[in-house]
């Protein structure tokens, strides 16, 4: 364990180093990444500002979801994305085998190599995103609603990060896996702008259980608004350690399928 926080932060550091050399690249993300969120605010505004409510949820209700929605993507931009997003490139090329002659984990390594700290403001703009949502909702929030929200918030950052690397390890089973990563791109875009409590049916079905982004941004803001239940509670750490088991399995299913491109 301690090697492997050790190696982290190596890792976090190199890429400081390596981003720093090239101001210009340290500093860009920053705007990019600020005008973007700006873009997404004014985009949401257009949409919500002649609604009153979607199901139960409220204006204010709303802009708390999306600001969760963008903090949790917020810190998955800055901490893995670049890294986990890499590995069908690589599978493809023969350059994992890099990864695996190393006495680390691959998987360690390829999530934290690429840390990427142009898309923290986004970070910082998402927190006032939810300030200001949490008080047009009218929410009455509590030193243990706070703490639970940042509890719910860190495991549904880990299950967004273990559906990446599931999604992108099937590139050690297919050819090609673009038509999968598109379906998450559309699934992300549907419930980035729609609360998981709207769904029904089968929508209901495929994003609580089988592509749970319906629940990442969802059951952390119904902790704020005091609407969470033991019931989503026990669903929420159910499907994690469901995701968990099954990203290992897959990770290694991968790995020992593997066939070096230089064999």
């Amino acid at each position: 364990m301690k090697d492997n926080i050790r190696l982290v932060k190596a890792l976090v550091k190199l890429r400081f180093e390596r981003v720093m050399m090239f101001r210009l690249g340290f500093f860009g993300p920053f705007f990019v990444d600020g005008s973007l969120f700006v873009i997404q605010l004014l985009v949401f505004q257009a949409i919500y500002s002649k609604v009153d409510r979607i199901g139960n949820w409220g204006q204010g209700d709303m802009i708390l979801f999306i600001g969760t929605f963008s903090l949790i993507n917020a810190l998955n931009m800055s901490i893995y994305f670049f890294g986990v997003n890499s590995i069908p490139e690589k599978i493809r090329t023969g350059e994992i085998d890099l990864y695996l002659t190393k006495p680390v984990s691959p998987l360690l390594r390829l999530t934290f190599e690429q840390v990427n700290p142009g898309a923290l403001p986004l970070v910082i703009f998402s927190i006032a995103i939810i300030l200001y949502g949490i008080n047009a909702a009218g929410a009455d929030v509590t030193i243990s609603s706070v703490s639970g929200y940042a509890v719910s918030v860190g495991m549904m950052t880990v299950l967004f990060y273990e559906l990446e690397v599931i999604i992108r390890s099937l590139a050690f089973f297919t050819v090609s896996s673009d038509g999968v990563l598109q379906i998450e791109m559309s699934g992300l875009d549907l419930c980035m702008q729609i609360p998981g409590t709207v769904f029904y049916g089968a929508y209901k079905f495929v994003f609580y259980y089988v592509l749970p982004y319906g629940i990442i941004a969802t059951y952390p803001s119904l902790i704020l608004l005091g609407r969470f239940s033991w019931k989503m509670a026990a669903h929420e750490g159910i499907v994690l350690a469901c995701f968990t088991m099954v990203t290992v399995v897959m990770w290694k299913t991968g790995l020992r399928r593997y066939d070096s491109v230089s064999s």
